[in-house]
């Protein structure tokens, strides 16, 4: 998923909501961004109010977490299973997943907080994620 803003990627995320209320048809991403809303009931109230999850601040981890943020660490997750970039990933992936019942959305959140400290790091670093600091995170978990 390519934006360019915080509100551009809050705009997207609004749109497929309001195709998703409409029935309209969707592109690809919009369905996968469909699935990732669908699977998180908690955040459907903010996107019922556009005007307020536009102009919503989320910038303290002590505060309500930042549904925006969250479903798109979902997204980023999906993407990189899908052209398993980092390679392994999948198979990662897998393995948590026979372990935890396959229990599809839990594997994804274990998933994704490693993907959000990899991103954070790289943000104090100034740089790009670490790829393979990022895998070997996540091949502990299925250790």
């Amino acid at each position: 998923m390519f934006v360019e803003t915080r509100d551009d990627s809050r705009e997207f995320f609004l749109r497929v909501w309001r195709k998703m209320g409409s029935g309209d048809a969707m592109e690809p991403l919009e369905t996968l961004i469909a699935q990732v809303i669908t699977e998180h009931p908690e955040f459907h109230a903010i996107l019922e109010n556009p005007a307020h999850a536009l102009e919503a601040e989320y910038a303290s981890p002590d505060q309500r977490p930042n549904p925006f943020l969250h479903m798109g660490l979902h997204i980023a997750l999906v993407e990189q299973l899908q052209t398993d970039r980092p390679q392994g990933i999948r198979v990662v992936y897998q393995h948590l997943l026979a372990r935890c019942a396959n229990d599809a959305h839990s594997v994804q959140h274990r998933m994704i907080d490693c993907l959000a400290k990899a991103l954070h790091e790289a943000s104090d670093r100034g740089g790009v994620p670490d790829q393979y600091a990022y895998l070997a995170h996540l091949q502990r978990l299925s250790a």
